[in-house]
C-alpha cells in the first residue's frame, strides 16, 4: 500500500515521515491552514530521499505557474485539487513527472478521466482536509478503470484498514488524521496509520505493476513573484485558543 503523508509544514515532521515509511509527502501552496511557502517547501525538499515521492498541492492555479513550482522546488508531483479543465490538467500534466488530479467522491467529471491524462485519481471529500469521512462506496464505484486510485477524506490510524478493505485503493492520503494541531504532525498517529495500512489486505486492489512515475519533466524556469513566506495559521496560537 503506498501511503501519503499531506499537509507537511515542516523538515522535522517531513523526515519523520519518511522515516516511519510514508512512500510520499505532500506541501500544500493553495490557500489553507497547512500552506507553506516556495522558499520553505524548496529547502526540505532538498533533504528528503528521491524514491519518495514529493507532491505540491495546488487549487485552482494557473498552469505555468504549477510547473515552474513543481521543478524550481524540486518536487516530483503536481496535486490538482480545485476545479483545474482536462485540458488545464493534460497541460500540466505533460510536463511534470507525475500529476494528480483530485475529484469529490461522486463528481460528474470522473467519466472523463481519460481527458485529464493524470497518473493518479484522488478520491476525496465535498471538502478536502477538513477531516470529514464520506461515503466509501462512492469512491470504491467511481468509473476509474486504468487509473491508480488513491483515497483521501477523513482517513486516520482507526478506520484506514476498513478504507482499504472497503475501496481497494493503490494508495492512501492523510492530512488532519495524523495531527496534532493543524500544521503539526502526531508522530504516534503517524506511525500507527503507516503501519496500519501497509499491513492492511490489499488483494484485488486498483492498482497496476508500475509506480507513481509519469513523463520526464525537463528544463529550468524562472520562478517569478516567489511565494510570500508566513507566517502562516499553523505558525500562530490561534489553534491553541
Amino acid at each position: 500500500m503506498f501511503v501519503k503523508i499531506c499537509g507537511t509544514t515542516n523538515e522535522e515532521d517531513a523526515l519523520l515521515a519518511v522515516a516511519l515509511g510514508a512512500d510520499a509527502v505532500g506541501f500544500v501552496f493553495a490557500v489553507s491552514p497547512r500552506q507553506v511557502s516556495f522558499g520553505k517547501v524548496r529547502d526540505i525538499v532538498c533533504r528528503i530521499p528521491h524514491d519518495v515521492l514529493t507532491v505540491g498541492v495546488f487549487r485552482n492555479e494557473l498552469p505555468d505557474r504549477v510547473v515552474k513550482i513543481v521543478r524550481r522546488a524540486g518536487l516530483q508531483a503536481a496535486q490538482l485539487h480545485g476545479h483545474e479543465t482536462p485540458e488545464e490538467t493534460s497541460w500540466i500534466a505533460d510536463r511534470v513527472p507525475t500529476t494528480i488530479k483530485a475529484f469529490s467522491a461522486g463528481h460528474p467529471n470522473l467519466q472523463r478521466l481519460k481527458e485529464y491524462n493524470a497518473n493518479i485519481v484522488l478520491i476525496d471529500g465535498a471538502n478536502p482536509g477538513s477531516g470529514e469521512m464520506f461515503d466509501w462506496s462512492l469512491a470504491e464505484d467511481a468509473p476509474i478503470a486504468g487509473h491508480k486510485l488513491m483515497l483521501a477524506g477523513g482517513l486516520n490510524p482507526e478506520n484506514v484498514v476498513s478504507a482499504i478493505g472497503q475501496v481497494r485503493p493503490w494508495a492512501v492520503d492523510v492530512s488532519s488524521g495524523v495531527e496534532e494541531r493543524p500544521g503539526h504532525k502526531d508522530p504516534a498517529k503517524m506511525k500507527t496509520f503507516i503501519d496500519m495500512a501497509k499491513s492492511a489486505n490489499t488483494t484485488g486492489q486498483n492498482l497496476d505493476s508500475q509506480g507513481a512515475g509519469g513523463l520526464d519533466a525537463g528544463g529550468a524556469l524562472d520562478l517569478d513573484d516567489e511565494l510570500v513566506d508566513g507566517p502562516y495559521n499553523w505558525e500562530m496560537d490561534a489553534w491553541q485558543s
